[in-house]
């Protein structure tokens, strides 16, 4: 992967960005997401942050090797802290972390009003998108699509949200409200190998000494709406 050619993941999440937007790529790594749709030209401003010193570091080196310091500014920032109003930004990435993080980075900006409500958030987190999912609905985003893929035998989800009003059910905050209806081979791929874990643990569990049995219930509970999702 480098600037010109993305990941199959990061390719999917760059086709969720709007034309002409102006973007905060957080956690921008090599800032090659923002890089690559600028040499693209299907954008013209971004900021590139990351709160760890060395990827801002390979983020600057990339930005100006590839001779787009005009329109890509990297920024060494914790979570959305490096966005100013000047900034204009209208739409947010947020890649290749868990879903707890990502939950808290926007809970974070939404405090300190950096996410000022108006942007379109396009977020992949690596586990636990019920997170993810929550705090949208908890603090008026609407999901408007969801994807999910398999590279390099792992699964990755893509939730594409803007601000607005939604109620999801335990079962939607938990699979996606897309995701289930849809229900892509990788989604099933994802949710199969989950019922097959939680199936062993709850025969450890069943095998302890000691038995706890409200834990062994809540992994019969999950895996009885796995089984019904993949029906």
């Amino acid at each position: 992967m480098n600037e010109q050619k993305l990941s199959k993941r990061l390719a999917a999440v760059a086709n969720h960005v709007p034309k002409k937007a102006r973007l905060a790529d957080i956690g921008t790594d090599h800032a090659y997401l923002p890089v690559n749709l600028v040499l693209n030209g299907k954008i013209d401003y971004a900021i590139a942050s990351d709160v760890v010193k060395g990827p801002y570091e390979s983020a600057v080196e990339q930005i100006k090797k590839s001779g787009v310091e005009d329109k890509v500014h990297a920024r060494l920032a914790s979570g959305l802290d490096g966005l100013r109003d000047s900034d204009k930004i209208d739409a947010i990435t947020i890649c290749g972390m868990g879903g707890a993080l990502i939950a808290e980075i926007l809970r974070d900006g939404y405090a300190s009003k950096h996410l000022k409500g108006t942007e379109r958030l396009i977020l992949q987190p690596n586990v636990s998108s019920k997170n993810i999912r929550e705090w949208l609905m908890y603090h008026h985003y609407e999901l408007v699509t969801e994807e999910i893929l398999e590279e390099n035998e792992k699964i990755y989800e893509i939730l594409v949200a803007q601000k607005g009003k939604m109620s999801l059910t335990d079962e939607e905050l938990l699979f996606g409200p897309f995701l289930m209806k849809e229900k892509h081979p990788a989604f099933r791929q994802k949710w199969q190998a989950e019922f097959e874990k939680n199936k062993y643990v709850i025969k450890q569990l069943k095998s302890a000494t000691v038995i706890q049995h409200d834990k062994i219930a809540e992994f019969e509970e999950l895996n009885r709406k796995i089984q019904e999702v993949l029906a």
